[in-house]
């Protein structure tokens, strides 16, 4: 399957643990990353809060050069900010032929062009959708068996429902633990999965953030999970690499390892830890998890992540 890749601002800086898994899964899954470097920030609400023509005027950008990708079958993302950012940028362009017209205007001096009719999809919904569980799990050869993973979605991919399609037929707003389940996994239910990670107020409020971000992971550690998977790279950021200053703010250790999604798909698939990036994380997965003794432990024939 050839997809239009837009990997997004923050795996290709605060995160490239996240840009690089996805590059070692793709052929795995037979995946063709087409990546749009030329693409822009999709604003992820920041730009539209000031301007909204400019936000909307760049993603109409990006979903141009995603249209120019020969045989691309759709478009991807590896972050759910991203996904419903874009996702609401093209709401109005599809329901507005002349606002439409008026970015397209713009867009008219790179010789581009956005068209109604783009299907943009997070990873994720890609696992699902187009390459199906059954098809996921037959690839599998390391079964992530006894490892307990807490599902985390961020806001943007799970609403509004009916600007991301979420309903009984494609049900998004569980496809984290049906991933979970295909990679052989055992699915952890606790409060906090389908809650702000606290990020988008970290720089008005980082008491707020840190408490919002240090609640969900205790509520995971709680229900026992060993670790925390998220399609977003910014819940990422406030769940790890801020996790340090969590605890502080909520008074406990948490000692919660968050992996990317790609990562948990890549170790399912028989990838080593080292290539995955898990050595980057500010909690070390290897902190809690035993991969001595883990289905993980022994590809690459080493457990350092």
């Amino acid at each position: 399957m050839k997809v239009a890749y837009w990997p997004g601002c923050v795996s290709r800086g605060f995160t490239p643990e996240l840009h690089g898994s996805m590059a070692k899964i793709a052929p795995l899954l037979d995946i063709e990353l087409v990546e749009l470097d030329r693409g822009a920030c999709c604003g992820a609400g920041v730009i539209a809060e000031h301007n909204q023509e400019l936000a909307d005027t760049l993603n109409a950008r990006t979903f141009a050069l995603a249209q120019q990708v020969d045989g691309a079958a759709l478009m991807m993302n590896i972050c759910s900010t991203c996904q419903g950012a874009q996702s609401e940028c093209q709401e109005r362009l599809d329901a507005n032929a002349e606002y439409r017209a008026h970015v397209n205007a713009t867009l008219a001096g790179e010789g581009l062009v956005y068209e109604q009719g783009l299907s943009n999809k997070n990873l994720l919904w890609l696992l699902v959708e187009e390459i199906g569980l059954d098809a996921l799990r037959s690839r599998v050869t390391r079964p992530l068996t006894d490892l307990r993973v807490g599902p985390f979605y961020g806001c943007y991919i799970v609403r509004p429902t009916d600007r991301l399609d979420i309903d009984e037929d494609r049900p998004r707003d569980s496809y984290l633990s049906l991933v979970i389940e295909a990679l052989g996994g055992t699915v952890i239910d606790y409060a906090g999965s389908h809650k702000c990670c606290g990020f988008p107020i970290i720089t008005m409020n980082k008491e707020a953030s840190l408490t919002q971000a240090g609640r969900h992971l205790g509520d995971a550690a709680d229900a026992e999970a060993d670790c925390v998977v998220t399609p977003c790279p910014l819940c990422h950021l406030n769940l790890d690499l801020q996790q340090p200053l969590a605890e502080k703010v909520v008074g406990r250790e948490l000692n919660m390892p968050v992996l990317h999604l790609p990562q948990l798909v890549g170790l399912a698939l028989g990838l080593a830890p080292s290539e995955l990036g898990l050595q980057r994380h500010v909690v070390k997965p290897k902190s809690v998890i035993d991969w001595s003794t883990s289905v993980v432990a022994q590809v690459g024939g080493s457990a350092g992540a």
